[in-house]
């Protein structure tokens, strides 16, 4: 659904989503990394479990919640991605400590 540009000629940056590597661009955010990586990328709301997708992408809907690097209930659509980052795809609520 979501492709680069064939001119985007940004350098490269690698991350990991539940340990897999992706690559990203610099100054993407990481909610726009996960959605053009092509993988079905989505959280799990804590109450029904219903899958979500980033939405608005400017920080107003919560929809895009993940942990970045331990640290958890991070807004994808507002942090931009970082060589070696680890992202972990949030389900649920979020864990006292995470």
């Amino acid at each position: 659904m979501f492709k680069r540009s064939d001119q985007d000629s940004r350098r490269s940056v690698h991350i990991l989503v539940d340990g897999a590597a992706v690559e990203a661009r610099e100054g993407d955010t990481v909610s726009a990394a996960l959605l053009v990586s092509g993988r079905d990328v989505r959280r799990a709301t804590a109450v029904s479990g219903a899958p979500r997708l980033p939405y608005c992408m400017m920080g107003v809907c919560f929809d895009c919640l993940v942990t970045i690097d331990g640290v958890g209930n991070r807004q994808g659509c507002l942090v931009p991605v970082a060589e070696g980052m680890q992202i972990e795809i949030q389900k649920g609520k979020r864990e006292i400590g995470r």
